[in-house]
């Protein structure tokens, strides 16, 4: 049991945050949403963390990936399908060059919510208020679309149930199926571009082909046709996140009833702030965004407070530098987890240190700078002796012209024709999946040296 409440969060600093101008339209909607069944069950979040635990360990590989910011207009059955689709494809390329399991979560079903680097925004000489994601506001640039609207987290919490409702199924109903899903990245690697990739896809069909001449396919194994496929978010709208969270009645402990896991941004992880104390006191996983400004002596306090019985798979460290940057600072925060002994998963988001401005005006990431910072994530930790334990990216199943580069080359001027996000720009199908093709030659080679060391 823990003395700690679901609203100490409130009597703490808070960023990032909206305040409400009709207060008693917010905990109308606050009342409503605290009787609502919650969206993921302790028993899922218990899997998770155990799962979580083998990637701390090295037993396991952490993929997590999805939108940066779901919205409600492009809301659809397809828009899940094609992402989960192309997540599990990573996956099964992941797995191979791991030779690991690899962990599914998708940035899913809550992550509705954005932090701004400013509090307002300026067109043509007028400013409004930031867009902070649809669950707070609305994208239009208008000052009626900008005030907070409480109703919001409403349909939010609707769209969350859906999107569930339609991972489980896809999930466990058959669509998982690894010999499909293998079929699909074939037709990635058809391409004249990406010939580079084929051996590796052939020589996983190969493997496939075996396993079903001996008889193992999804009609014997169950793990061939099913997946465990679990959701996160940043914890950013506490009001929402308090509003979900519930007693496990098994454990006594509280859970964050919104998604399976759950992150604090590189913006709202003060010692002392809101987000902390909130993401403190619940047994979901907890993610902590790591960028330069981070100090030892913060992230002592934080893997404290976070994770203080010290339990493997609880707390990830998701570390996001920028290319070029990733030797300045991930040594150092090594060296204190180190010292301290703690359990941590070691995540590299190789999108957010990484936007730039192109010349034709639209944010950008280049793919080329994306790869380069997961490259020097692997080096730090092989140089380290530590473990890589998963990638977290801002990813899409459908074909954005929004990053640069890739096997498919989108340019600069290719920008403008299908750049659809309402906050950063995301990896499209064909980036995301050459980039785990990328990182599994990373994690091959990393299993290929371990296990030549073994040999000795």
């Amino acid at each position: 049991m823990t003395t700690w409440q679901k609203s100490d969060w409130r009597s703490r600093p808070r960023v990032q945050m909206p305040d409400y101008p009709d207060q008693a339209a917010l905990h109308a909607v606050e009342a409503q949403l605290a009787k609502y069944p919650p969206l993921v069950f302790a028993g899922e979040a218990r899997n998770l963390t155990a799962k979580l635990g083998q990637a701390a360990r090295g037993e396991a590989f952490l993929l997590q990936g999805g939108d940066c910011a779901e919205s409600f207009a492009e809301f659809s059955a397809d828009s899940i399908r094609d992402t989960f689709k192309v997540l599990l494809q990573m996956a099964i390329v992941l797995t191979y060059g791991a030779k690991l399991p690899v962990i599914k979560v998708g940035r899913m079903a809550g992550q509705f919510a954005k932090p701004r680097s400013a509090p307002t925004e300026t067109q043509g000489g007028v400013e409004l208020p930031a867009y902070r994601g649809d669950i707070i506001n609305g994208f239009d640039f208008t000052p009626e679309a900008r005030i907070p609207d409480p109703a919001r987290m409403l349909q939010a919490y609707t769209q969350a149930a859906a999107s569930l409702n339609l991972l489980r199924a896809f999930s466990k109903g058959g669509f998982a199926d690894i010999h499909r899903v293998h079929a699909w990245t074939l037709g990635f690697t058809d391409s004249d571009e990406a010939e580079k990739y084929r051996d590796m896809a052939n020589r996983i069909g190969d493997t496939l082909a075996f396993m079903t001449a001996a008889g193992v396919n999804g009609d014997t194994m169950n793990a061939l046709s099913v997946v465990d496929f679990f959701t996160s978010h940043e914890a950013l709208l506490l009001e929402y996140e308090e509003a979900l969270c519930r007693v496990d009645s098994t454990s006594g402990n509280w859970i964050a009833g919104s998604g399976h896991m759950l992150w604090i941004g590189d913006r709202t992880r003060q010692v002392d702030g809101a987000h902390v104390e909130f993401c403190r006191g619940v047994m979901n996983p907890i993610g902590l965004k790591c960028g330069p400004s981070i100090s030892d002596d913060d992230l002592k306090v934080l893997i404290d407070k976070l994770n203080p019985k010290n339990i493997p798979g609880r707390l990830m460290l998701i570390a996001r530098f920028g290319a070029g940057n990733v030797g300045d600072h991930l040594p150092r925060l090594i060296r204190v987890v180190r010292e301290m002994g703690a359990q941590v998963v070691w995540t590299c988001d190789p999108m957010h240190g990484n936007t730039i401005k192109s010349a034709s005006g639209f944010k950008t990431r280049p793919f080329d700078s994306v790869l380069r910072e997961v490259q020097e994530f692997f080096a730090v930790h092989a140089a380290e002796g530590t473990i890589p334990g998963g990638v977290h990216v801002e990813m899409t199943g459908k074909d954005v012209t929004e990053c640069t580069g890739g096997v498919r080359a989108v340019t600069d001027e290719d920008l403008s024709s299908r750049y659809h996000t309402a906050c950063d720009p995301r990896l499209n199908a064909s980036q995301a999946l050459e980039l785990a093709f990328l990182v599994a030659e990373e994690l091959s080679a990393r299993h290929d040296s371990a296990a030549a060391a073994a040999a000795v």
